[in-house]
């Protein structure tokens, strides 16, 4: 009876919220690419049909900055608000704020790193194949200065996106301040925010289009060499995503715990699988919580690090930002310096946060930093359109694998873990039952790296 009970558990069916509309789009993606390439091959040359195409790729782009200033304020408002609350849960809440802090920011900085040391985009000369954009401060001091907008509502008007970040801390730091009014305001914010992904979700059913003008456009310029420029960024960025895996979540984990990151992976294999499938990690978090709290850490830590870490801890979409920075500066034939690379490392710290997760938010906050420091670069991402669905999945797992880990090392942190548990767990001792997922069927689900919200992206950011 209990076998009968296990089998019917274990074939119980996995929710995979939104998943035919997610699934649609990511196929057209892919076909809008192949076409493109095949189109841009067929009619070469600057006066061909398919150089003509370009304008649907700038339009797409055009579209994306529209959403830039919105997204940017809500999410830093809403982000410092989630920052104050998580604060207060106690030392957990504030060890797992430093921690995701730390490592965001080192999974950057290794994005930039391989980024300069990797000719990703070297030699494709975009200059002529991509949306024009206003050029950049002629001096220091008039950047600087261009941080303070004329008037506090003008920030939001202007689309200077440094302006909106200063006045997006602002506000939200006076919302601290507020008490129940500054609840309030919070609230009305996180319903504006709603409308502005519902909106950006709408236009992203266009990235088929934006990514078919773009890419036939570059190729028929380019040639195979924009091929496989486009094939070196996905291998360069899978094989640092790997790396930062296996070598510095491994190393991070053996060194605290001393589990083996590879036992912990194949006790999660069945989450990659559905993270795989589904180009989303969405379905894993209900599955996560469970399977950390069947692993043998506690209930508190798991119910603040996992959700916490969705939020915050975006491995997988730092080191994704930072390698298409450099890959599109590169392209355009307008490398980065260090001064530029670092500042644009800062901003990405900031601004990704809480927004990864849904549609083309990653676009927007890549299309964001890159229009805060090199306003010149931004008509590149259009290029990127084309394979940003090819490298989700390896956002969405390593995202998914550094909450994982997380987890585990805060709850070695703060003692409240079962080693003896952890060791028959991973060691097939103690197998995970379905049928516990039940009592966490109804959690809130979030895509790689954003806040639990609905409609969240096919992808890990």
């Amino acid at each position: 009876m209990s076998s009968q009970r296990g089998e019917s558990a274990v074939q119980a069916p996995v929710r995979r919220r939104g998943l035919d509309r997610t699934h649609w789009l990511y196929l057209a993606v892919i076909a809008a690419v192949v076409l493109g390439v095949a189109v841009g091959l067929l009619f070469p040359g600057k006066d061909g049909f398919a150089a003509q195409l370009k304008p649907l790729g700038d339009g797409f782009i055009s579209l994306i900055k529209m959403m830039i200033t919105p997204i940017i304020f809500c999410t830093i408002v809403l982000g410092i608000g989630s920052i104050a609350k998580a604060a207060t849960v106690g030392k957990v809440g504030g060890l797992v704020l430093v921690y995701f802090a730390a490592m965001s920011t080192f999974a950057l900085a290794i994005g930039l790193v391989v980024g300069n040391f990797v000719p990703i985009g070297a030699g494709l000369h975009l200059q002529d194949a991509v949306y024009k954009t206003t050029a950049e401060a002629s001096s220091t001091q008039e950047f600087v200065l261009g941080i303070i907008p004329t008037t506090m509502f003008s920030a939001l008007t202007t689309g200077n996106i440094l302006q909106t970040l200063l006045i997006a801390l602002l506000t939200g730091f006076a919302l601290q301040r507020l008490g129940k009014t500054g609840k309030a305001v919070l609230t009305g914010i996180a319903h504006l925010q709603a409308v502005v992904f519902r909106i950006l979700m709408m236009i992203m059913w266009l990235a088929p289009v934006g990514a078919f003008g773009a890419i036939a456009a570059v190729v028929a310029l380019t040639g195979w060499k924009a091929v496989g420029s486009l094939a070196l960024l996905m291998f360069a960025f899978y094989l640092t995503c790997a790396l930062f895996i296996v070598v510095i979540l491994g190393g991070l984990l053996k060194l605290v715990t001393g589990v083996n990151i590879f036992k912990l992976m194949r006790y999660l294999g069945r989450e990659y699988l559905l993270i795989v499938s589904t180009s989303s990690s969405d379905v894993a978090l209900p599955r996560l919580i469970a399977k950390m709290e069947h692993l043998g850490v506690s209930k508190p830590v798991v119910g603040i690090t996992v959700p916490m870490g969705y939020s915050f801890n975006l491995d997988g979409t730092a080191i994704y930002l930072t390698m298409a920075s450099l890959f599109i500066a590169n392209a355009m034939g307008k490398p980065l310096d260090i001064a530029a690379q670092i500042g644009l490392l800062v901003f990405m710290v900031i601004a990704s946060k809480g927004a990864a997760g849904v549609t083309g938010a990653g676009l927007a906050t890549l299309a964001g930093g890159l229009a805060a420091h090199r306003p010149d670069l931004v008509g590149g991402v259009s290029f990127i359109v084309g394979i940003d669905r090819f490298m989700s999945e390896a956002r969405a797992l390593t995202n998914f694998t550094g909450n994982a880990v997380a987890t585990l090392l805060m709850g070695t942190w703060v003692k409240e873990i079962d080693a003896e548990k952890v060791s028959r767990v991973l060691d097939k001792l103690e197998p995970f039952d379905e049928s516990s997922l039940m009592e966490h069927e109804e959690a809130p689900v979030a895509d790689d790296g954003a806040a639990p919200r609905k409609e969240l992206e096919p992808a890990g950011v």
